[in-house]
């Protein structure tokens, strides 16, 4: 028996009750996000040093910038042309699955971010929790689109002034302990402010670093596979192909990694075995055409912020 299509009622019909927030978990979003701000903010140094000097990344001044910080705290300020903005794209994107969330009345956390002492990011991001079931595909594409929009929407004015900022040195991109590969939003834009000029002769400011580590987040949620948000937008068109095309994308990402990057390999292998499932949505009604619109979108932006080769 087929289930009846429920309404676009259904969202105030199939309220779930909000949590409420506790003490101790308000005290844990705010740790988290601490914590990530200050692990970026430490990047975020390392990056000024080298931007300022005019020298590419060194990853042992990381761990030189860790010891000098227990005497001279105040370098932390240096970090904060890093930090801020990207923090702002991290917290752009998951608040606007949050508002989405809210809009349908499905219950949802407020996001956690992740920090990560680690000396290219400083971060592994931020996700919200989803506690309550999405029913209809207009509101699980409607939830799974507002975070890469919201997230995109900051981050093209931030790499702008980033790359405004930013200085050209023949050769500099490709020096120094990581080399990062350049999006096509990336691209285009260095074609508008230095004409002519190579990907590889320009030395990225701060503030366009932070822009490059939202880009690849972007296109990382944008993957359409399991839940992932390109995940459940690829669910609320294809439907009961979902979970077939997932693992043909996941093949993708294993190509990606035997020809491009490793770093492919262990996506493919988090994502086969911990995100593939999706929940079951029991309205499926077509999506409108301004949704379809959308969609097509999303898919600009993946193209847009994906990159073959993210580090080297």
């Amino acid at each position: 028996m087929v289930p009846r299509p429920l309404s676009d009622g259904l969202r105030a019909a199939l309220t779930f009750p909000q949590s409420t927030i506790s003490v101790s978990r308000w005290a844990l979003h705010a740790v988290l996000f601490a914590a990530t701000l200050a692990s970026t903010t430490i990047v975020g140094v390392v990056l000024h040093e080298s931007f300022q000097a005019g020298q590419p990344i060194e990853v042992d001044r990381y761990w030189e910038v860790i010891k000098q910080l227990y005497h001279y705290p105040r370098m932390l300020s240096e970090g904060l042309a890093f930090s801020l903005p990207l923090m702002t794209i991290l917290l752009a994107h998951e608040l606007g699955h949050y508002f989405a969330c809210r809009y349908y009345g499905i219950d949802a956390s407020l996001p956690y971010f992740l920090p990560a002492p680690t000396p290219v990011v400083g971060t592994l991001g931020a996700f919200i929790r989803i506690r309550s079931p999405i029913y209809t595909l207009r509101a699980l594409f409607d939830v799974g689109i507002a975070g890469p929009l919201a997230g995109f929407i900051v981050l093209v004015p931030v790499l702008a002034i980033g790359l405004a900022n930013s200085h050209v040195i023949p050769g500099i991109a490709e020096r120094g302990d990581v080399v990062f590969g350049v999006p096509l939003i990336q691209r285009i834009m260095e074609w508008m402010i230095f004409p002519s000029v190579p990907s590889s002769n320009i030395l990225l400011h701060p503030v366009a670093r932070a822009a490059w580590v939202g880009i690849l987040a972007t296109a990382l949620n944008l993957l359409p596979i399991g839940q992932l948000d390109g995940g459940h937008i690829l669910y609320a068109f294809a439907g009961g192909r979902h979970k077939l095309l997932s693992r043909v994308f996941v093949f993708v990402l294993v190509l990606l990694g035997i020809f491009y990057s490793r770093t492919w390999l262990v996506w493919a292998v988090l994502l086969f075995f911990f995100a593939l499932r999706h929940p079951a949505i029991y309205d499926f009604r077509k999506l409108d055409s301004n949704r379809v619109a959308l969609g097509l979108v999303a898919l600009a932006i993946l193209i847009l912020t994906f990159t073959l080769v993210p580090i080297r």
